[in-house]
């Protein structure tokens, strides 16, 4: 750890008071950020997609589940893989808390891969998630919402991603959120989408990190993250 000065109870609360100001100078900030976000103009999702999940075919419309609002998280699980993202999966751990408290206020949450759903609803079980999860296998959806690449597109080296093109020949997925809306005659619109560093103020523990000596200590972004159950002294736990 970097020296750090020791100071006096005065001089403590002295310091920590004109942190508070930066603080409340943040929250500020975002609260006008989120303002500015739910003014977004919407787009309307004129194409039909259609997805497999445990209870058979299903329409962008049905996973809504009776609610207006729709949080998709789109989760690297590519159809030959055997497991998913490290990174998604710590991300949907937190979500899956969340959601107890979401799906009372308006909003379904659906993760959605292209891996087929029984490999899906193992790896969910293994996990030991509530949410729902669906797959596009087949759909063009992953595709046009930018976060899975035909070979052709990696053949070029660069695809749209992030809303930019970006250097990738060899993801053929990446991760993203998509937030949709279901007006009252059925209509669906895009609200939000996100794919970079914003989707990291909903997780807790990068939040929680935050406030502690070193910070997230990492040298490099979610080098550390593994899946929950394989962390060595979780897995050490166990098996005592």
């Amino acid at each position: 750890m970097q020296d750090q000065k020791i100071a006096s109870e005065a001089e403590w609360i002295e310091a920590r008071k004109t942190m508070l100001a930066e603080e409340k100078k943040l929250a500020t900030a975002r609260e006008r950020v989120a303002a500015a976000r739910r003014d977004l103009p919407w787009l309307k999702i004129e194409k039909d997609y259609a997805f497999d999940t445990v209870d058979g075919r299903k329409t962008l419309s049905d996973l809504f589940d009776g609610r207006s609002r729709l949080f998709v998280q789109h989760f690297m699980f590519a159809p030959e893989w055997e497991a998913g993202c490290p990174g998604c999966s710590f991300a949907t751990d937190h979500i899956d808390a969340a959601y107890r408290h979401l799906r009372h206020h308006d909003v379904t949450f659906v993760i959605v891969s292209r891996a087929p759903l029984a490999k899906l609803q193992a790896y969910r079980k293994r996990m030991g998630w509530d949410v729902n999860w669906v797959s596009s296998l087949g759909s063009d959806f992953n595709y046009d919402f930018h976060v899975s690449f035909t070979k052709e597109q990696l053949a070029k080296g660069k695809v749209f991603h992030n809303f930019e093109l970006i250097d990738n020949s060899t993801m053929e997925d990446l991760p993203g959120g998509s937030i949709f809306y279901k007006d009252a005659d059925g209509a669906i619109y895009l609200t939000y989408a996100d794919y970079g560093d914003g989707s990291g103020e909903v997780l807790g523990t990068y939040m929680i990190l935050d406030l502690m000596p070193k910070g997230r200590n990492e040298s490099s972004p979610m080098n550390w993250i593994k899946r929950h159950d394989e962390y060595e002294e979780d897995k050490k736990r166990k098996a005592s």
